[in-house]
């Protein structure tokens, strides 16, 4: 078992009800999960996630998660 530390960003947080602005949530999971696997997990569509960090670096979604790993998610944004 692996924990990483995910923030979710913008709308993304209406999927995890009571998470704070900059809280970050731990999450468990198993060895070798992927970037794909999380916000699967997390209960994310894959439409709503548009750019994933991990450690300050934008992932791909088959990326391996590693222990202790500080992942970003965020949502689509527009604006102007």
């Amino acid at each position: 078992m692996i924990s990483v530390h995910v923030k979710l960003f913008a709308t993304l947080r209406r999927y995890q009800p009571g998470l704070k602005i900059g809280e970050a949530l731990p999450v468990n999971l198993s060895d070798g999960a992927t970037v794909e696997q999380l916000t699967q997990q997390l209960g994310l569509p894959a439409d709503e996630v548009k750019v994933v960090f991990v450690n300050g670096v934008v992932r791909s979604p088959d990326h391996v998660l590693s222990n202790g790993d500080e992942v970003g998610i965020f949502p689509p944004v527009g604006g102007g």
